[in-house]
């Protein structure tokens, strides 16, 4: 059954229009009258819907039915990411998100190839944020992950969490000797090149640990995916 992301109060018996988005994708679906469709607004659960009219841009549907299932991860996973290119980090938002990672932090850091400020900052968040919604409409997913605001590493770090830093510094533990309890976790990676020396030692300093995935050296936007698989199941 086609699932969409409607992030307004659903409630049963609820007549509701359809966000632009998936009024949209129903049409091309060309659904009629009488069929249904699931929809969940991210705060858990998910509603089973039939639509009541098609218009020629809106679509209005009628919930008749709530399913409390959730698919998330035992454990939240943050990733923490200094961004790859443009079209690197739409698929690593993308994936990500199918495989259930709780909130993406994009830092703009020493090596990091993309640059962004205010206006296209704002525009790239929102284009992410509706790539991981595209993503949890396709994987299952009830609830979408935050995609915070761009921030510069050095702003990130001086408030950060202790989690763990991707490294190939000497002595980093492989990845699954070094997380000991099931509990939230903040995961750092850098972008093509990896963070610079400074900014590593300025992560360690905060608190994270060092951890290796093999003895191989992954792109920027495999190693997070890998880690994130590890670290969920």
């Amino acid at each position: 059954m086609p699932r969409f992301y409607c992030p307004t109060p659903l409630a049963l018996g609820n007549t509701l229009d359809l966000p632009a988005g998936a009024a949209r994708h129903v049409q091309v679906l060309r659904m009629q009258p009488g069929q249904s469709i699931t929809l969940f607004n991210g705060l858990g659960g998910e509603f089973a819907a039939t639509i009541e009219r098609m218009g020629r841009s809106d679509v209005a549907v009628t919930v008749a039915g709530f399913d409390p299932v959730e698919r998330e991860a035992a454990r939240a996973v943050h990733l923490v990411l200094g961004m790859p290119a443009n079209d690197r980090m739409d698929w690593l938002v993308e994936k990500a998100a199918e495989l259930g990672v709780a909130s993406i932090q994009p830092l703009m850091t020493e090596r990091s190839v993309l640059r962004l400020s205010g206006e296209r900052a704002d525009k790239k968040r929102a284009h992410w944020h509706a790539v991981g919604v595209a993503a949890c409409e396709q994987s299952g997913r009830n609830r979408v992950p935050d995609v915070y605001p761009l921030r510069s590493f050095g702003d990130w770090v001086a408030r950060a969490e202790p989690g763990l830093l991707l490294s190939l510094r000497p002595g980093s533990l492989p990845l699954l000797q070094a997380t000991a309890s099931d509990g939230p976790l903040h995961f750092l990676s850098g972008p093509e090149g990896g963070l610079g020396p400074a900014e590593e030692d300025a992560a360690l300093a905060r608190g994270y640990r060092p951890v290796t995935l093999a003895n191989r050296v992954l792109r920027s936007e495999t190693a997070p995916l890998a880690a994130l698989a590890l670290l969920q199941f």
